[in-house]
């Protein structure tokens, strides 16, 4: 702990904020700084996303779309947030807020923007009529968790996630109070998950497809590399689900998409066919050259 006190200012002024990961790119304003006009490729869907557990959700929903038949096509393009393209103004043009991920829908009359990685999971799900039900009991509990997720993660990923590996310093305060919420969350799904295969029931859903990018892969360790921090593998219900839905192959292939880190194999820039996921993730693209 710091002996150090800070005391509010009177009024708050961008001035005063201290800097971190991501002082080069957060903003007290809204709005575009810059013209860029986004690519749009041949599909009726264009994502435009990167591949942080908000992206990973739509892009899992898209490869297991596929996987199930349907007439899912779609091009992801890659939004470099560390380079502040999502305020450029044809990103800010369908999504005012500047987050990924952002989706355009180009099979109706006009173009349809679809932001919030929720309200695009629940878009896709009922234009396809797949992993959400259509009414009734189990279509609430989905959405039920749904919203869990949408209003826990933040708490997770701002809270926990950035004082613990993205902050400037290390506070105790801070991380002790984000690692008590993050493990109540955990203890949530895992009361949740142990009597049944699915965080909403007996099938796989748009459910956990969202929840799974954030705390699945928390327990899986490829988060903040917290995970013996927050001792994950005690949460064995967890741990089961995370891994059960980790083999699933459209979440892996959802994985890769518009990924720019890790492991050359497992990133693939773009993605505008099936065919990609051989011919041009990043170790293969460096075989060819």
């Amino acid at each position: 702990m710091t002996d150090d006190t800070y005391t509010p200012p009177e009024v708050w002024t961008w001035e005063s904020a201290s800097g971190g990961q991501f002082a080069s790119i957060n903003r007290p304003i809204a709005g575009a700084t810059h013209d860029k006009d986004l690519p749009v490729g041949e599909h009726p869907f264009q994502l435009y996303s990167l591949a942080t557990p908000n992206g990973v959700k739509v892009t899992v929903m898209f490869e297991e779309l596929l996987a199930a038949g349907h007439d899912a096509e779609y091009d992801a393009w890659k939004i470099d947030i560390g380079e502040g393209e999502q305020f450029g103004s044809g990103f800010v043009a369908i999504n005012p807020n500047s987050k990924i991920p952002a989706l355009v829908d180009r099979t109706g009359d006009a173009p349809l923007r679809v932001f919030e990685s929720g309200a695009i999971l629940m878009h896709l799900a009922e234009k396809f009529g797949a992993f959400l039900p259509g009414h009734g009991p189990a279509r609430t509990e989905v959405i039920n968790w749904l919203m869990w997720q949408m209003g826990s993660a933040p708490y997770l990923g701002g809270g926990f996630g950035h004082f613990y590996a993205y902050a400037p310093e290390k506070m105790q305060y801070p991380i002790d109070r984000f690692a008590m919420e993050a493990k109540r969350q955990l203890d949530v799904l895992n009361r949740e998950l142990a009597d049944k295969p699915f965080i909403a029931g007996d099938e796989f859903t748009i459910a956990d497809m969202a929840i799974w990018p954030w705390y699945g892969q928390l327990c899986l360790d490829r988060l903040y590399g917290a995970g013996t921090f927050l001792d994950v593998a005690s949460y064995r219900n967890v741990m089961a689900w995370a891994e059960k839905i980790d083999a699933r192959p459209a979440v892996q292939r959802g994985r890769k998409v518009n990924r720019s880190f890790g492991e050359p194999h497992m990133q693939l820039h773009e993605r505008h066919s099936a065919e990609d996921f051989e011919t041009q993730t990043q170790d293969k693209i460096g075989e060819d050259a």
